[in-house]
């Protein structure tokens, strides 16, 4: 059984990252992998099939509600941003964004949450440099924020289901540390945002979404977070055996990982309700950092970077260095709190 689940996660891990077709296919493949996992670990029954049925649904139906409100009121929302830029000076308005936008992706989830950064950059017109830093920075404080409720992101789904709690279990448990980071955030923005005369800006994909598009991005993300209950299902064996007895402190730095691996799948692999609170707000600080240092580490990143086109190379070079000394930061809040 273990044999078959390190395969099974090795696949999981690596597919998504080398192969293009599985990266384009990403949910069918997990759901795939979610089957044979708990096929594997022989946990596949009727109660397992109702609760991967259950768990999207919140966060599938905040999602497509989400975007079909701001496919209404996409050129007021744009109109406003535009008149408030005007109204304040700019590095105050650069923070605001990064911080709003950061507290509320728990509520319209991390994925609007992107779409609506995307409305700002493209309103907004700033040189490259600057839209990249603000992309950037804003990418880490959604990812952040948006794991304050089960509707923010398939993490914070994962997280919440597979630990058996209630909708302000993560707010409870993390509330403390992303309030403080994604205010961080947006001083960052404030102090290394420096726009300068418009040379040349960021192209957006921009235009209104379609009742199409939304209800495909709404059924992805349902099928993405039914894969990942079935695959934290199965891997239950594979984290008693390996995980359990690990030193919180190694498994913060070991989740490095989800810079380049998505920061949900990963904790559908690594969390257990066995585990105690101070392991699994190490696990999943490590898994929310990280996941701003590169482009595939988490939903905020992959949208915005895709509609901007934004290289990879210029997400690392502004990226990992924040993300590594965030990573210093929230580790030494740790090591205390312990």
């Amino acid at each position: 059984m273990i044999l078959g689940l390190t395969i099974i996660l090795i696949l999981v891990l690596f597919l998504p990252f080398t192969i293009k077709i599985v990266e384009r296919n990403l949910e069918v493949f997990l759901f795939i992998m979610g089957i044979a996992a708990v096929v594997v670990s022989k946990v596949l029954h009727k109660d397992l099939i109702m609760k991967a049925l259950e768990d999207p649904l919140h966060i599938t139906l905040a999602v497509v509600i989400a975007g079909i409100l701001f496919r209404w009121f996409q050129n007021p929302i744009e109109k406003g941003i535009l008149g408030m830029s005007k109204a304040i000076p700019l590095r105050l308005f650069l923070a605001m964004v990064v911080i709003v936008l950061g507290l509320i992706s728990s509520i319209i989830t991390a994925i609007i949450a992107a779409i609506v950064l995307v409305a700002v950059v493209s309103v907004l017109r700033l040189d490259r440099k600057s839209e990249i830093r603000l992309v950037i920075l804003t990418c880490y404080s959604i990812g952040l924020g948006a794991v304050l409720t089960p509707i923010g992101e398939p993490l914070s789904t994962i997280a919440t289901s597979k630990l058996n709690q209630d909708f302000f279990y993560l707010f409870r448990l993390l509330g403390a540390d992303i309030i403080v980071g994604v205010i961080v955030f947006g001083l960052l923005a404030a102090i290394l945002i420096n726009p300068k005369e418009k040379l040349d800006s960021l192209k957006a994909k921009h235009g209104t979404e379609s009742y199409l598009d939304i209800f495909i991005r709404g059924f992805k993300v349902y099928l993405f977070v039914m894969a990942l209950t079935f695959l934290g299902a199965g891997f239950e064996p594979f984290i008693e055996k390996y995980l359990l007895n690990l030193s919180p402190f190694v498994l913060y730095w070991i989740n490095m990982i989800s810079a380049v691996l998505d920061n949900a799948t990963l904790t559908a692999a690594e969390i257990s309700p066995t585990m105690e609170n101070s392991t699994i707000r190490a696990i999943l600080l490590g898994l929310l950092v990280s996941g701003g240092m590169l482009i595939p580490g988490n939903i905020p990143n992959i949208i915005a970077a895709g509609k901007l086109n934004i290289k990879s190379i210029e997400w690392a070079r502004f990226a990992v260095p924040i993300g590594l000394i965030a990573m210093v930061a929230y580790f030494i809040v740790i090591v205390i709190a312990s």
